[in-house]
């Protein structure tokens, strides 16, 4: 990560050595992805905060598209772990990365619901993965209801 983390007396940061807009996404993006998995600090704080820093400049949708089938398959890996922690740091990430590229996720959707559906049935996620799915719908557009609820039947829509 070209960056470092600091130790603030309430809350850490990463401090950059570049503006992350000007870093190039491949293959940090995917390694931030890729430390979604991790169980060790500092490891699990750099790769949440850095998946959400990188999503968040200018011109990301731009830098992270041309990853997507890249960026799923790890993504996936984090939602379908049997590890509580790593399975919440990969849906709030899908979430980010729905909120950058929007429908372009579409496509890759049903890659990755398999494991929100398992996880919606137990009540220790219901509430967390039905939030999620919403977003999806939300940034996805109604074309992304369609595949949601052809892998999540009972899935309700935020727009009935």
């Amino acid at each position: 990560v070209h960056g470092r983390l600091v130790h603030g007396s309430i809350r850490h940061t990463l401090q950059w050595d570049s503006h992350p807009a000007t870093l190039q996404f491949d293959p940090l993006l995917i390694n931030l992805t890729e430390g979604l998995k991790e169980t060790r600090h500092p490891y699990t704080f750099i790769s949440q905060e850095g998946f959400k820093e990188l999503l968040s400049v200018e011109g990301a949708a731009q830098k992270t598209l041309p990853l997507l089938p890249r960026l799923i398959p790890v993504l996936k890996s984090a939602l379908a772990h049997s590890d509580d922690e790593i399975f919440r740091r990969g849906l709030n990430a899908l979430v980010q990365l729905s909120a950058v590229v929007g429908f372009w996720l579409n496509g890759h959707l049903k890659h990755l619901l398999s494991s929100l559906s398992k996880r919606q049935m137990s009540k220790k996620f219901k509430e967390q993965t039905t939030e999620a799915l919403q977003k999806l719908e939300q940034y996805g557009g109604k074309d992304s209801l369609t595949i949601i609820k052809a892998k999540i039947p009972t899935y309700s829509s935020i727009s009935s």
